[in-house]
């Protein structure tokens, strides 16, 4: 199959790009952080006891995702934090962290903390889902 280009010059229709990519730089010299991805739901006991709304454990089900970033030597006011549908840009002036995140989110509703004790950065966000049979609610 092959796309039209409206410009026969291009190599590459910008639908092709992934969001984001404007973010990465290859020749940045600043490490990667330690992270971790946890997926967070909501559920109550019509759901642990009886499973009345067919929620499960897997991610589908999820309605956060929580990013706990370890930032060690690191102060709140140095941290820049972007946030977009589908990326999540952190910066520091030792870190960088360009994250291409497992499903959409409502880059609008999230929040972030710095546990200054643990040195780390906890960004929880609302994830951006289209109903369908899982996700009724």
């Amino acid at each position: 199959f092959q796309v039209k280009s409206e410009n026969k010059k291009t190599i590459w229709n910008t639908e092709e790009v992934p969001e984001g990519s404007e973010f990465d730089d290859t020749w940045d010299p600043r490490e990667k952080p330690e992270y971790e991805i946890l997926f967070k739901q909501h559920v109550g006991t019509e759901d642990v006891f009886f499973g009345m709304t067919g929620k499960d454990p897997s991610t589908a089900c999820c309605e956060d995702i929580v990013i706990k970033i370890k930032l060690p030597e690191t102060k709140y006011s140095d941290i820049t934090l972007d946030i977009q549908d589908k990326v999540l840009d952190l910066r520091t002036p030792k870190k960088k962290l360009l994250l291409h995140l497992p499903y959409p989110v409502n880059s609008k509703e999230g929040r972030a903390r710095f546990l200054s004790d643990e040195e780390t950065l906890e960004v929880t966000l609302r994830v951006s889902r289209k109903f369908d049979f899982i996700n009724s609610s």
